[in-house]
């Protein structure tokens, strides 16, 4: 049977770009983020609503799961400061897994320099993306190439291989909000192949859900109305990791665990104001971390 995903952009990816792009437009200082080109990819007749605060809280406080807003809003900036120093560290190259409607490429050209930038996609998604770069006027830099995937399909290695990824450089390997949505067939391939292409030193930053929330056991904040959007979007969860053992996952593939946050932690880096109040909570079913390569 044939994935709605193949034949119609992602949702959830979709649903992040929104978020993205409602953030941008934001006031409060802990929920604004720097993704002024999120909006552009949106339809334009969503795009005046967005400059208009009751309509984003309506998306971002009753339509959305409890949250996720936030997370969204912790995982870009976190993501975005990893991208910043491999870019400052001058890695050689970044290769973007599931890319959806990631924007870095472009809102950091300035800083990319010599470094190559590789996207990976399912290819209605991915020239959804293009698309309304093209319509938007938004010039595509030279180094940044499009590789269109399915990911439970088709072989990682030879996609890489076809578009010029170079084995043993050190690079940054990104896979946001992905992980979750393979097979786990599919996320082992996946780390395989990061761990053969890695030079030692490349980092490898990622998100991931816990393995009870695939049990549907309740514990997080937020949990069930995440589980219900998500399956609600045809785009299932599939992968999970045991609380506690992210650091065996990461030996097996030859990485060190160098970072971990979870919700708490994300709270108070992203929405914790100077009196130490929380004043944003963060979806509890979610992770985010960077390794490195041995």
């Amino acid at each position: 049977m044939k994935r709605r995903i193949e034949s119609t952009t992602s949702r959830t990816a979709e649903m992040t770009c929104l978020s993205r792009a409602c953030s941008a437009w934001e006031t409060n200082p802990y929920y604004k983020s720097n993704d002024y080109i999120a909006p552009l990819l949106l339809p334009s007749a969503l795009q005046p609503l967005l400059h208009i605060s009751l309509a984003r809280r309506l998306f971002t406080k009753v339509a959305a799961p409890k949250g996720i807003y936030e997370y969204v809003i912790a995982r870009t900036k976190y993501i975005d400061a990893v991208f910043n120093k491999a870019l400052a560290e001058q890695l050689d190259q970044v290769l973007i897994f599931g890319a959806g409607f990631d924007t870095r490429a472009i809102r950091f050209q300035d800083a990319i320099g010599n470094t190559k930038v590789f996207e990976l996609d399912v290819p209605v998604t991915q020239q959804a993306k293009i698309g309304q770069y093209q319509k938007r006027g938004v010039a595509i830099t030279p180094n940044l190439n499009f590789i269109p995937i399915d990911f439970d399909k088709e072989s990682l290695s030879t996609k890489l291989n076809e578009a010029g990824f170079c084995m043993q450089r050190r690079s940054l390997f990104i896979l946001e909000g992905l992980v979750m949505y393979l097979q786990p067939e599919s996320v082992d391939v996946t780390f395989q192949t990061i761990r053969d292409y890695a030079g030692k030193g490349s980092w490898v930053v990622f998100d991931y859900v816990y393995a009870s929330v695939l049990r549907n056991e309740g514990i997080y904040y937020g949990e069930t109305g995440i589980a219900q959007t998500v399956s609600g979007a045809g785009e299932q969860w599939q992968f999970g990791i045991e609380k506690g053992e992210i650091e065996q996952f990461l030996a097996r593939y030859a990485m060190r665990l160098a970072d971990h946050k979870d919700a708490q932690d994300l709270e108070h880096v992203y929405f914790s104001d100077s009196n130490g109040k929380i004043v944003g909570r963060v979806n509890g079913t979610h992770c985010l971390v960077t390794a490195e390569k041995r």
